[in-house]
């Protein structure tokens, strides 16, 4: 069993000028030990002080492979580097450290050291402000920062905290504590939080600009644009202001004052790479293709390691990459020194690249990395998630329906499209969103939130209380949930009656559902398993789908998905439409006419020529939906047969 390096007692040796005999108690630890983060930081700090820099550049080499985004290995570069006189290597090390922990002063006072050019003069200025406002910070902040932004939340809330127990007036502090909330998906509290800020200090750009985006990710969209408009109101020409205006205005639909924002920003910085992405997606988005085509190839110009432009290319579904683009992403997702963000975007994308082009085994090679990386950063477990969907079996029955049988809110309104993603789900939206009822929307995180609450905003880890808890819940209660959904998501509809909500995850919910909005229609978007299953495991997601990303994970969450609705179909008989979609494409006047009825509305031809309907579409099948309907993809997993054998193996193995 392996022991845990003392690193207080190595610390004090490197204090005392005993960096040989540091160095060598790590180095004896690592023959007992694999090396972690913290033993190669502080070997390579002490083969720097031993004056051994070609070897801490070495240990710093793997401690980068270990984690590249470890913002104190990359100071320690920086000041191994200067050792060296390597001053512009140590500069750009410097900035990296600082772009991945903001909080290094010893790295902000070295870019202010060797920033005497006058060209550099910004940058220079940029760094005195930071550590104006990091000496500022009570000390117990600034190691809240420093354990955020190494992954160390846990340690960094306690901090936190405790700080404010003792401080709970601190404005600094309670922004701290909300993005320790955001960072957990606790955006209520986050939002509560800054609101409180705020209402101390309304003054605080800062705590408004974080109250924004947390009201963003929240999808209050007009408390989110008051607040940007505030901002730019206070301080017009702050481009992060315009930045955060033109964001909320894409959030409420004002997508040609979004991109007159973005284009006025890029002419007086054209090369800030997350601008030409930004107005890229706002492009797509309203099926500006070529334009948008055009901003993602301007932002890997302007940033060639940016993986997320070439996965934006590639996630057009329609676009081919050239010889040239090949070539960099190739480069690019096999060099150590770009980010593991990026080498994710670029698997994905060369993924695709090599599908488009049949080479296959290339395509599933790339493809298999791009998951196992994912996989690797997100501790996902399909065990963990599949005891909390059979919760939902167990718990939310027939006689718990009947208990509450006539409560909720009895508005009519939502049409929820669930399934799993990649199921045809944008499809089914873009076809009802046609008819003349009916507003499509989005992806509404608004029930999984209401679930998340209901279970005491509890880790995945932790004991559950939902749903156990709908049992204690009263009639109510359950309406009160209902009529909230209904205001909370009005500003995502037009003046249609009916509007679509097809986060796809909501089938976990479907009992929560029909509590609470009883007279909500549902259709459950269904494809084939292997082809369903695989196109969600090539498929990079923006955030979420955690069981996406491995082929047993995937096909496991397929079974318990449909183990799940087959429990649902049991106890709301009658209640959920199932379209297959290969039925859709096989006969697609007939399977309209059969949603429209399931929805009690009139046929309307718009409907089937659905491609022809203009509307914001967000989805990775954007550019799928306005076309014609297509076979093609129904059999493309059979050119991966060969190497699908652990998801043929786990699909054929269900109930067994």
């Amino acid at each position: 069993m392996s022991e845990s390096l003392d690193t207080t007692a190595v610390q004090k040796m490197l204090q005392s000028g005993q960096s040989g005999q540091a160095a060598a108690v790590i180095e004896a630890w690592h023959t007992a030990n694999p090396p972690v983060v913290e033993s190669l930081y502080l070997l390579a700090v002490a083969r720097r002080y031993a004056g051994q820099p070609d070897a801490a550049l070495t240990t710093l080499k793997q401690l980068n492979q270990l984690d590249p985004r470890f913002g104190r290995g990359h100071q320690e570069a920086g000041h191994t580097y200067l050792a060296l006189r390597k001053t512009q290597q140590a500069l750009d090390a410097f900035q990296r450290a600082v772009s991945l922990n903001d909080s290094l002063i010893a790295s902000w006072r070295a870019i202010v050291s060797l920033c005497s050019k006058p060209e550099q003069a910004p940058l220079r200025q940029s760094a005195l402000l930071q550590l104006e406002r990091l000496k500022g910070l009570p000390p117990a902040l600034l190691s809240v920062r420093n354990a955020t932004a190494e992954g160390k939340l846990r340690k960094a809330e306690e901090i936190c905290r405790h700080f404010l127990k003792q401080n709970p007036t601190h404005v600094e502090g309670m922004r701290l504590l909300a993005d320790l909330g955001v960072r957990s998906d606790v955006l209520d509290d986050a939002e509560f939080l800054l609101d409180s800020a705020l209402e101390l200090e309304p003054d605080n750009h800062f705590a408004r600009f974080d109250y924004m985006n947390v009201l963003y990710r929240r999808q209050k969209y007009a408390l989110a644009m008051t607040q940007a408009e505030t901002l730019l109101k206070a301080d017009p020409d702050n481009v992060q202001y315009q930045t955060g205006y033109a964001n909320q205005c894409v959030a409420i639909g004002r997508y040609d004052e979004a991109l007159t924002i973005y284009a006025n920003i890029l002419k007086d910085f054209p090369n800030t790479a997350a601008i030409h992405l930004l107005r890229g997606h706002a492009l797509k988005t309203v099926n500006r293709t070529d334009e948008a085509i055009a901003a993602y190839r301007d932002c890997y110009r302007c940033a060639p390691s940016y993986g997320d432009a070439y996965w934006s290319l590639a996630n057009l579904k329609t676009y081919r990459f050239t010889g040239a683009e090949v070539s960099n992403m190739r480069r690019q997702e096999q060099s150590a020194d770009v980010p593991i963000d990026d080498r994710i975007h670029f698997c994905f994308a060369l993924g695709k690249h090599f599908e488009d082009n049949a080479e296959y085994e290339k395509s599933f090679a790339h493809y298999e990395r791009g998951n196992d990386l994912r996989r690797d950063q997100l501790g996902f477990s399909a065990d963990l998630l599949s005891s909390r969907l059979a919760l939902q079996q167990e718990v939310v029955n027939r006689p718990l329906l009947q208990k509450f049988a006539g409560a909720g809110c009895p508005a009519p309104d939502p049409i929820f499209v669930v399934g799993l993603p990649r199921a045809g789900s944008t499809l089914l939206e873009q076809i009802l969103a046609s008819h003349s009822c009916v507003d499509g929307t989005q992806e509404l995180p608004n029930i999984g939130a209401l679930a998340f609450r209901l279970d005491g905003r509890r880790a995945t880890r932790d004991k559950p209380l939902y749903p156990y808890c709908l049992a204690d819940l009263s009639p109510q209660q359950l309406r009160v949930f209902g009529e909230q959904f209904i205001e909370d998501t009005r500003i995502h509809r037009g003046n249609a009656p009916f509007f679509i909500d097809k986060m796809p995850n909501n089938f976990r919910h479907l009992g929560l559902i029909h509590l609470i909005l009883p007279n909500a229609k549902i259709i459950d978007a269904r494809r084939d398993p292997l082809a369903c299953c695989f196109s969600g495991f090539k498929q990079l997601f923006s955030s979420g789908q955690e069981f996406s990303y491995g082929l047993r994970e995937i096909g496991q969450y397929y079974n318990d998905y449909l183990d799940l609705m087959a429990h649902w179909e049991t106890v709301l008989p009658g209640k959920i439409l199932r379209v297959q979609h290969e039925d859709l494409v096989a006969d697609l006047e007939g399977q309209v006419r059969r949603m429209l009825d399931y929805c009690e509305l009139p046929f309307e031809q718009a409907c089937v020529d659905y491609h022809k309907t203009e509307r914001s579409v967000r989805t990775p099948s954007s550019e799928q939906v306005r076309q014609p309907i297509f076979r093609d993809s129904l059999e493309a997993w059979k050119n991966y047969a060969p190497w699908l054998g652990p998801l043929t193996e786990i699909l054929a193995n269900r109930g067994g």
